[in-house]
């Protein structure tokens, strides 16, 4: 991998880690469904112009905006407010083994042993963090878990959908997943566009920060990586984002760490790990890579 592709696989990684801290911070502003709903605005007015869908992708766009706009980023912001990013960014990270187990069972994808009990391990960390302060109700996590379900159900979607390039159905699942969002906080918020009118720098921070660092920018980069390189050399990289994002809440908003939080962020990361990461074909990189500098 050229070192400047390195470079940005981190810059990447951190931007979403940080997007935590950043939602973190637009919510001592803003209510919650309301600071997701003003993030799929700017996304949608800044990605929509540009971009072009047929029906056929408009009949996948329209479920893809309910289970990954409002089941994915809803619940994970509302999750936030009642958690550390930290601990919200470990639960959120079982979307890659929940979508590994919606694979089996409505894809007929097959697992190995290996790569269950990596599973099973992932699954033991949200056991262990349960038992954490960081998590003050068990809906608290449920909402999360939910998050995280919501990822791993818009993956099976997409895998069905015929073939929609990346920044558009980022626009357009922002797009339509306004209505959706804005009906949520309309009827569970108040106040809304009171706390906007009187938001300071860490709400707008948010909102731009999540629309146009961690989304636009962040996904682009990343979709120019994976069109470079095989995807099982890129998504292992993935599983920095919940180690940046403790080490940030420590660092930046000052969260706590204790054995429940340390021990349930080790079980759950490597377990996905272990569930993800092809050892057989980073062998093979490895290999192929040794051939050219030999060369």
């Amino acid at each position: 991998m050229a070192l400047r592709h390195f470079f940005l696989i981190l810059f990447v990684v951190t931007t979403w880690a940080f997007n935590n801290v950043a939602i973190k911070w637009g919510l001592l502003d803003l209510p919650p469904l309301f600071l997701t709903m003003m993030r799929f605005v700017v996304v949608a007015v800044i990605l929509i112009p540009f971009t072009r869908i047929t029906f056929q992708q408009l009949r996948y766009l329209i479920p893809l905006a309910f289970t990954f706009g409002f089941m994915h980023f809803s619940l994970l912001f509302v999750g936030l407010k009642y958690t550390d990013a930290g601990t919200a960014a470990i639960v959120v990270q079982l979307g890659t083994p929940f979508a590994m187990i919606l694979a089996m069972i409505l894809l007929k994808e097959k697992l190995s042993l290996v790569q269950m009990l990596g599973i099973a391990i992932s699954l033991t960390g949200v056991f262990v963090l349960a038992g954490s302060p960081t998590i003050p109700s068990w809906w608290v996590l449920c909402l999360l878990l939910c998050s995280a379900a919501g990822w791993a159900i818009s993956n099976m979607i997409v895998k069905k959908s015929p073939g929609i390039k990346p920044l558009t159905m980022t626009g357009w699942l922002s797009f339509l997943a306004i209505p959706i969002v804005a009906l949520a906080s309309f009827t569970l918020e108040s106040g809304q566009i009171e706390s906007l009118m009187h938001a300071t720098w860490r709400g707008w921070f948010a909102i731009f920060y999540s629309a146009i660092g961690s989304s636009v920018i962040a996904y682009s980069l990343w979709y120019g990586l994976l069109r470079n390189y095989n995807v099982n050399l890129i998504m292992p990289y993935s599983l920095l984002t919940p180690v940046l994002s403790v080490v940030m809440g420590v660092v930046v908003l000052g969260d706590s760490l204790n054995a429940f939080k340390v021990s349930g962020a080790l079980l759950v990361i490597a377990g996905t790990a272990i569930a993800v990461i092809n050892l057989r074909n980073l062998r093979m990189h490895a290999r192929l890579l040794k051939f050219r500098y030999k060369r």
